[in-house]
């Protein structure tokens, strides 16, 4: 496997999240009773460190250190396993599915998730797939979109195939949107690709006012090492308000953290009970009718 030179692409402060979401998976994969299986992520960040090591990014330093809170490690692990398990549901009940991986990263989902029979597309900024078409290779099933979520051209890829049902996921991708722009995409999903599903990860909108604004930014930008750019923009209050933006949107379940009886979450867990603190960050599912 081929080292990227990963830092002779220009890769803005949100894409570079992906290489943080790529070391959790790494390092929870080497843990004790890991809760996440990933050992290609295993093997990719094995080719990167070294190239990470001899950068000035504080990021990417740290990466390269395997200096990541632990409660990070696990709650992106968390999320992972969560969005694996939503796949693999979903191609269990559309065996010729289709599923969308919007601001895929560096991440290896459909290699944890194959069937050997579901179409895969990981759906990202050009900068990005740039650099993972150095990682992974396409195959007939396994394809990437160099293309922002934002432009929707990206979409006839998808629609050109008649599929009889997709499945789009967003893990980690709206908070960092702007609210007209989530809104704009979810109804250009619905329109384009009805009866899809939509699994997307969320934030409470609450803690995107001061000083809570300030506590979160601090918390990405001092103890996370992300960019300032790397910011949250959109939240909402319920699952239920995307409800609201058209009559076929259709909310069907959701999920937090704090629910599942994982025991590295340790204390964390003493807050499940307590609204303001379990729904900070969650993912919802619905069905765009």
């Amino acid at each position: 496997m081929e080292i990227p030179k990963l830092l002779n692409t220009q890769i803005g402060d949100v894409a570079a999240t992906s290489l943080m979401t790529l070391y959790c998976h790494a390092l929870e994969s080497q843990s004790k009773d890991p809760i996440l299986d990933d050992p290609l992520a295993v093997e990719i960040t094995d080719k990167l460190t070294p190239e990470l090591s001899q950068s000035d990014n504080k990021l990417y330093q740290s990466l390269a250190k395997g200096k990541l809170e632990k409660k990070l490690v696990v709650h992106v692990a968390m999320r992972a396993k969560r969005y694996d398990d939503y796949a693999r549901n979903f191609l269990e009940r559309s065996h010729n599915g289709i599923v969308v991986n919007i601001g895929c990263g560096l991440d290896t989902r459909f290699h944890r998730i194959d069937n050997g029979k579901v179409i895969f597309y990981d759906l990202d900024l050009p900068e990005v797939i740039a650099v993972k078409k150095k990682l992974l290779p396409e195959t007939d099933r396994y394809r990437f979109i160099p293309s922002s979520v934002l432009n929707y051209e990206w979409m006839e890829a998808i629609t050109q195939l008649n599929p009889d049902s997709v499945l789009l996921m967003a893990e980690g991708v709206f908070m960092y949107l702007q609210e007209d722009e989530v809104k704009s995409l979810v109804l250009k999903l619905q329109s384009t690709f009805p009866g899809c599903e939509l699994i997307a990860e969320f934030f409470n909108a609450a803690w995107l006012k001061q000083p809570l604004r300030a506590i979160i930014n601090r918390k990405l930008q001092r103890d996370f090492k992300f960019g300032k750019d790397a910011t949250f923009k959109f939240g909402i209050k319920d699952s239920k308000d995307l409800e609201s933006w058209n009559p076929g949107i259709e909310f069907l379940d959701d999920w937090f953290y704090l629910d599942e009886p994982e025991n590295k979450l340790g204390l964390l867990r003493v807050f499940k009970d307590i609204p303001f603190f379990r729904k900070i960050l969650w993912t919802a599912r619905y069905k765009l009718n």
